[in-house]
């Protein structure tokens, strides 16, 4: 058991306590909630637990604190100490610092690793890119704030499965096609007309030359509905072989790609809206299907099957969710563009008028992404004169830069892109101070051989209570709480909380090599610290695990 759980139990018997000797009453007590002071002045847990208290139990919130820090049993808290109108701040002993430490070590790779979820069975849905054209940053971001969020999630206990949904039905595919065809006539000089709707990307024209290198002109011998038919099929396989090979150089892998065509060719979508009529969730109206969607929360009603007998978008969307849900997920996660905080309601309302519970569904608004270069806003690739694609991000910064700058701000806020900090070899640039600290402990260990000096080989035996230096106590506080930070950040869906942790960590580490040496000191005190170093660098290459971004031995 932690050192946080440990506390938690410790205050709520001391609540039992007092309650039992008629110091306050209370019938349901609050939940216990502990936080680490953002000044360490303020000892190393506090909680408002008294002040939540104090309504229901009619009481002064510092009588119910005082009651608390009176009756605690904790050998292990060094103080316990009353601020403002009932906060409590706790103090722990050294001694646990240490003790911590030696169960961080023995942990090894799995320290870090929870069980707060329990195995309770996620679904991640992510980038779900139309496969019409080459990934942007955009997507960037969702790629890497998804992969986080499953690596996150899985770190803290939970079974994940990482999804991505191919929208490869409907009119944008239509317009594919035709983008392909109109390029493949022009570049063979026939007459072309572009569809209105078309895509005008430099791969639609890539493409289709692709087609000439590969089958010459015998397309033009084939009626055109036929031709746009075989062009829909090459296009798509093309384009999502494209998706899948930047994803991978991302660092980015799914589970599962799920195609929204198996929806029609299977029936599921026929077979939901049977569901969605026999509940009475459905009705007609002017020769079309609506979903009753105002009766759960909804604006309005929607169309599911249009008049013509053509289903909308949603209509594929609700029976993906079924699918979902009927595959046995406690909780779907969708990451969705700012563009689509509109559709909330309505997917929300379906996944209510199938049976299910809206609340299982959770969906993450990304905001949008800014690049920037020499202070100026970036809108156009340098090479083709349109959007920046991922694959260029990642040539410009390379994949760990990109990879952290996209997640280390919270989903809601948009994000400024510094390509010139994300490039930089600086103190500056967030993860290249966090992945020097990783490098320079390396190269302490490699220096430590070189010498001729011995490393420990049972770090159990090596007598940490030598760290006394406040520099060394900051440290081993803020490795010790990484399990928290990842429950925390989990049950948040907040991977970024990792990357701040992270760059935090990698700065107490700064501060504790600038102040205290390692090599040529007494040799308990540098088996002692050797210790405590080993402890950080596994520490921060699980934080950067779970970001999917490299800890380099050297840089």
């Amino acid at each position: 058991m932690d050192i946080k759980q440990q506390l938690t139990d410790a205050i709520g018997q001391a609540a039992a306590k007092a309650m039992a000797e008629g110091i306050f009453s209370i019938e349901l007590l609050p939940d216990i909630v502990l936080e680490v002071p953002p000044q360490k002045e303020f000892g190393d847990y506090a909680t408002n637990f008294a002040m939540q208290s104090a309504k229901a139990a009619k009481t002064n919130p510092r009588v119910i604190a005082q009651a608390i820090v009176e009756r605690l049993d904790a050998p292990w808290l060094e103080k316990a100490v009353i601020a403002g109108p009932g906060f409590i701040n706790f103090y722990l002993k050294s001694d646990w610092l240490y003790q911590e430490l030696v169960q961080i070590l023995a942990a090894g790779d799995d320290f870090g690793q929870t069980d707060a979820g329990q195995g309770q069975r996620v679904q991640v849905e992510f980038v779900s890119a139309n496969p019409t054209g080459p990934l942007h940053v955009g997507h960037g971001r969702g790629a890497a704030v998804g992969s986080a969020l499953v690596n996150l999630l899985r770190a803290a206990g939970y079974y994940v499965e990482a999804e991505f949904y191919i929208n490869d039905a409907g009119n944008q595919i239509d317009n594919l096609a035709a983008s392909v065809n109109a390029r493949y006539l022009e570049l063979l000089g026939k007459p072309s007309q572009f569809p209105e709707d078309g895509y005008h990307g430099r791969d639609i024209v890539d493409t289709a030359q692709r087609i000439i290198n590969h089958h010459g002109d015998k397309y033009l011998a084939l009626p055109a509905d036929e031709r746009l038919a075989e062009f829909k099929e090459l296009a798509l396989v093309e384009k999502l072989a494209g998706l899948r090979e930047d994803l991978e150089q991302f660092g980015v892998a799914f589970d599962v790609w799920f195609s929204e065509r198996t929806l029609h060719q299977s029936q599921a979508v026929a077979a939901t809206c049977e569901l969605l009529k026999s509940n009475g969730t459905m009705y007609e109206k002017d020769g079309a299907l609506w979903l009753k969607s105002t009766v759960y929360g909804d604006d309005k009603d929607r169309v599911v099957i249009r008049d013509n007998g053509v289903p909308t978008y949603l209509a594929a969307d609700i029976a993906y969710h079924r699918d979902k849900f009927v595959r046995g997920f406690n909780r779907v996660i969708n990451i969705w563009g700012a563009d689509h905080h509109g559709y909330i309601s309505r997917v929300r309302a379906s996944i209510a008028a199938m049976g299910y519970n809206p609340d299982n569904l959770e969906v993450i608004i990304l905001q949008m992404v800014s690049l920037y270069q020499n202070g100026e806003l970036v809108k156009m690739s340098k090479r083709t004169g349109q959007g920046v694609t991922l694959s260029e991000l990642i040539e410009e910064v390379g994949r760990d830069a990109a990879r952290f700058f996209f997640i280390m701000r919270s989903t809601d806020s948009q994000l400024d892109f510094d390509l010139d900090l994300a490039k930089s070899r600086s103190n500056d640039n967030p993860v290249y101070y966090i992945q020097y600290a990783h490098a320079r402990i390396s190269s302490i260990f490699r220096q430590v051989l070189e010498v001729g000096l011995s490393i420990p080989s049972a770090w159990d035996q090596v007598d940490l209570a030598l760290l006394t230096e406040q520099a060394e106590i900051d440290l081993i506080k803020k490795v010790a709480i990484l399990p928290e930070e990842v429950t925390s950040a989990a049950r948040e869906r907040a991977p970024h909380r990792i990357a701040r942790y992270a760059h935090e960590l990698a700065g107490l580490f700064h501060t504790f090599y600038n102040q205290c040496r390692i090599i040529g000191v007494e040799p308990e005190l540098q088996a002692a610290r050797l210790a405590l170093v080993t402890a950080v660098k596994s520490t921060i290459k699980q934080s950067l695990k779970i970001l999917g971004v490299a800890a380099p031995e050297k840089m």
